[in-house]
């Protein structure tokens, strides 16, 4: 008898999961409809004339950024030019030639010499030949934060302490006091992983995020403590109900965005990743709804070499997971299970 009922709560748990798995899929792209760090309507045509070897229009991109002071999409656009330039960098040579002193590729180029710094032996060395570019960057506009971000990171990789730390924050933070990147650099220098702790980060985060201006992405900065708390080999001082409580607030961010909007793409694939370690199935399959085709490399490039791939699957895990915990023919396997506490599962590993 016990077999028997072994095998048939087998055979029901293998039918809940084949009926109600294609149901969940109900407001889920295609797979091969995800794109991965999609550029905006604007960034993507510059990208593409980089490519071409063509820096003007990068030049012009970001000038208007610096002119209009739009330092949240400034900030992305270097990242993502930087990134670019890491393997094209073509464009980026041809505007040094033309005009060595422009504060937008001076931005570019320390942005780009911080990331290829990280990735060699002489990685303090390397950093250093970035200051004097992140100098004259900040002269270029005094009013942009964008430098001092950069001037944060340069800090974390160069051993810089904590004082030299402080002075710098103080100079972003007065130049634009919720600036999203410059409080991620901060949040990583006081991280575990470099010159603080798990607790550090916290403590740091929940605040900030308090003050934060409604739909700010600054509110995510508790679970981004979160991730790196959960991705770092975790360690006592963080109890489960901060992790949830960051994952809550990051999902009430989420919601005051549009569905598929690319804008906070990048924090609801690691709010998804969080939740998912969290084992809040439900409102990780949410996520993946409001993140429509917007896939982003982070977090997933911090846990496979693949990150498009990594995202695919566990998209089809989620998915599982929640089809696995529904009856037949339940309501909430429809196009919007219910998402909340009532979703959870308390695990004591975090």
């Amino acid at each position: 008898m016990v077999d028997t009922m072994a095998l048939l709560r087998a055979l029901l748990r293998t039918a809940r999961m084949a009926r109600n798995t294609s149901l969940l899929a109900a407001g889920l792209p295609a797979d091969d409809e995800i794109l991965l760090d999609a550029p905006d309507g604007r960034l993507g045509p510059a990208l593409v004339a980089a490519a071409r070897g063509e820096y003007a229009p990068v030049a012009e991109l970001l000038a208007a950024t610096r002119e209009s002071a739009e330092w949240e999409n400034r900030d992305r656009y270097v990242m993502r030019l930087a990134a670019f330039a890491r393997h094209r960098d073509t464009w980026l040579k041809e505007w040094r030639a033309a005009d060595p002193h422009d504060p937008d590729g001076l931005l570019v180029r320390a942005e780009l010499t911080i990331r290829r710094g990280w990735e060699s032996p002489a990685r303090i060395e390397l950093l250093r030949e970035a200051g004097p570019m992140i100098t004259s960057a900040a002269e270029g506009d005094p009013r942009d934060p964008v430098p001092w971000r950069i001037a944060l990171d340069h800090a974390r990789g160069t051993n810089a302490g904590h004082t030299w730390f402080e002075r710098l924050w103080a100079q972003a933070v007065r130049r634009s006091p919720h600036h999203y990147g410059c409080h991620v650099a901060a949040l990583q220098y006081l991280s575990a992983a470099w010159y603080g702790s798990h607790r550090e980060c916290f403590d740091f985060a929940e605040p900030a995020a308090q003050d934060a201006l409604p739909g700010s992405l600054v509110q995510a900065l508790p679970v981004r403590a979160a991730f790196a708390y959960l991705t770092e080999g975790g360690g006592p001082g963080v109890p489960r109900e901060r992790l949830d409580a960051a994952a809550d607030l990051a999902i009430a961010l989420s919601a005051s965005y549009a569905a598929a909007d690319p804008w906070p793409a990048e924090v609801r694939n690691l709010l998804t990743y969080v939740l998912v370690r969290l084992e809040r199935w439900q409102d990780a399959l949410e996520q993946l709804r409001l993140i429509g085709p917007y896939a982003t490399s982070f977090p997933w490039d911090r846990v496979s070499d693949d990150p498009l791939g990594q995202f695919l699957e566990l998209r089809d895990g989620v998915r599982l997971e929640v089809a696995s915990g529904l009856p037949l023919g339940a309501p909430g396997a429809g196009p919007h299970p219910r998402s909340g506490h009532g979703g959870r599962a308390r695990s004591g590993d975090h």
